[in-house]
């Protein structure tokens, strides 16, 4: 291999020394305290040197005069626009030697976003509750990105630091204590991670170092991060090792790509398949999981058939054809599905679209993926954008999501549920943001409540404003639920470990609105219509979401209820 240009070497700030990328300045140097220390240049804009640092100290990096926080800084303790400290991984404890992972095959996922799974909204206040999801069955938590942002709360979808632990939350230190006590509870952390954009509040800092976006792509929040374009090596060696990072210091298992369709790289090995790559290379069991609207199993499938070798991929079209069953819902892209065919279909592979045509989009979309393992994609009944993103943030309750939760956890997909469902919170799930810069915060309000002018279901009702702090607080976890729906949930998980096989569509009935699937020795009855007896040959009942009563020809099923035989 060549000898590893400037800005492949470590970047960013390590007790042992410094490394910048900064193309675009004359001089450069690190200020402490009130004391700055010159960089030298290493070439292709690189810019290096050993300040007398230590963990724990807080520094700028100075550009021809202009003090900036570091592009590659691993916190930002006050913010955003405050100085960068250098963080010192070796100074972290672990107790995780002994720990393997979840593979694929047991992972059982809950996404969760730190700021509202608790009161307290920490790293450390969810620590406490790892040993009831454990209790559960669940295998595996997946974090909404924590990459430091503007404000003290939000999303976490307009980070701007991609090695950053956010303040607010506890810190590189503060998420280092949950994914080690994670491990002793036998959960793995996954870390959603956000490759296309950053948020607008950053991005004049990260252009002042460099060419880190390019105009030749457009995506939905501006100019494309420049992977391709003139100068993009330092920008992808910025992504990368980030996520090398998460891996080796701070022991994550897995990191999940979001939108991955709006990340743009023309280059001979697209960014995507080169992070896969460098990922494993740190650890050959971490997960690289991708949020991907191409329904193109190219993103799964391994570097020597074509791929880019992500280990899974989220498969929404399993969740829009549970949905538009359990519920009335047929607008937007929800229009395309409402049929128990495309659940039908969806049960053998999730990609409903698979190169059909579309008539949302106007097009043919999708392509068929009968080679790819099902572990392979994660399927799911509620996310944060499936529910964030509608207008109150409205949870699935009652049988329409006992159901839901029936067809995802007993699927022979890789299930995810999303905080609070695992015991039915009733508490919503909305769009809230904290921009720090007046006219973002704005355009963000205005834009809200424009989306949902001209749906008549919200007529007469105010979109809740994102940035109002009771928004937030709102869409924190309660921890109450309907009683005996954790049990159920617990009752599902233990009953998806005795499921073997491919799942294989035996029967459905349209018009009656059932649908029945096998898995090994069991079938899986899914009745979206009112009370009625499913064919079956099952004759004990394992679980049902309600009522079930086996008899000459199948099984009773009361209205919008699952229920697994054998």
């Amino acid at each position: 291999m060549d000898e590893l240009l400037p800005f492949e070497r470590p970047l960013g700030a390590t007790p042992g020394g410094f490394r910048v990328w900064a193309p675009k300045a004359e001089r450069v140097s690190v200020r402490i305290g009130r004391e700055e220390h010159a960089l030298e240049p290493e070439g292709l804009g690189v810019w290096s040197g050993k300040p007398p640092w230590q963990g724990g100290d807080d520094y700028w990096v100075v550009l021809d005069g202009r003090r900036l926080p570091d592009p590659c800084t691993r916190f930002q303790p006050n913010g955003l626009r405050g100085p960068s400290r250098v963080v010192d991984p070796a100074a972290w404890t672990w107790s995780d030697r002994g720990w393997k992972g979840v593979s694929l095959r047991d992972l059982v996922l809950l996404e969760l976003h730190v700021g509202t799974f608790t009161q307290e909204g920490t790293f450390d206040a969810a620590i406490g509750e790892l040993e009831r999801l454990a209790e559960l069955g669940i295998t595996g938590i997946e974090l909404l990105p924590v990459a430091a942002f503007g404000g003290r709360r939000g999303w976490g979808y307009d980070g701007v630091y991609p090695w950053s632990a956010q303040d607010v939350y506890g810190g590189p230190a503060g998420l280092q204590r949950l994914v080690d006590a994670a491990h002793a509870h036998g959960i793995a952390v996954i870390l959603d991670i956000v490759p296309n954009h950053v948020g607008a509040s950053g991005d004049k800092a990260l252009r002042a170092f460099g060419p880190y976006f390019t105009g030749r792509y457009s995506t939905p929040w501006g100019e494309a991060i420049n992977y391709d374009d003139t100068d993009s090596g330092a920008v992808r060696e910025w992504l990368l090792q980030a996520c090398e990072y998460w891996v080796r210091d701070m022991h994550v298992d897995g990191l999940r790509l979001d939108a991955i369709h709006a990340v743009f790289d023309q280059s001979a090995k697209h960014i995507v398949a080169e992070l896969t790559e460098r990922v494993h290379s740190i650890n050959r069991r971490a997960l690289v999981i991708a949020e991907s609207g191409l329904n193109d199993p190219k993103v799964i499938r391994p570097y020597r058939a074509g791929g880019w070798a992500c280990d899974a991929q989220w498969a929404d079209d399993f969740h829009h054809a549970v949905r538009t069953l359990v519920t009335d819902e047929r607008e937007g892209y929800y229009e395309e599905f409402g049929h128990v065919a495309e659940l039908a279909k969806a049960f053998d592979r999730p990609f409903v679209h698979d190169g059909g045509y579309s008539t949302f989009r106007k097009m043919r979309y999708g392509a068929p993926a009968p080679d790819r393992p099902a572990e392979q994609f994660v399927v799911f009944d509620q996310n944060h954008d499936q529910v964030g993103n509608r207008a109150f943030g409205d949870r699935l309750d009652g049988a329409a999501l006992r159901l839901a939760q029936f067809c995802t956890l007993l699927s022979p997909f890789t299930p995810m549920l999303f905080m609070g469902e695992e015991y039915g919170e009733r508490a919503p799930f909305q769009f809230f943001s904290d921009h720090i810069d007046k006219r973002i915060a704005n355009a963000t309000r205005e834009g809200r409540r424009r989306e949902f002018a001209a749906f008549a279901a919200f007529a007469g009702e105010e979109i809740p404003d994102p940035q109002d702090p009771q928004t937030f607080e709102r869409s924190k976890l309660t921890g109450k639920g309907p009683r005996g729906h954790a049990q159920l949930v617990r009752e599902l998980l233990h009953a998806r470990r005795a499921l073997s096989g491919a799942a294989a569509v035996e029967a459905f009935d349209e018009d009656a609105r059932w649908l029945r699937v096998r898995r090994g020795e069991h079938e899986l009855l899914m009745n979206f219509g009112g009370a009625q007896v499913v064919p079956a040959r099952g004759r004990s009942v394992v679980v049902t979401t309600g009522g079930a009563k086996v008899q000459d020809g199948g099984v009773r099923l009361g209205a919008m209820t699952g229920a697994l035989v054998r």
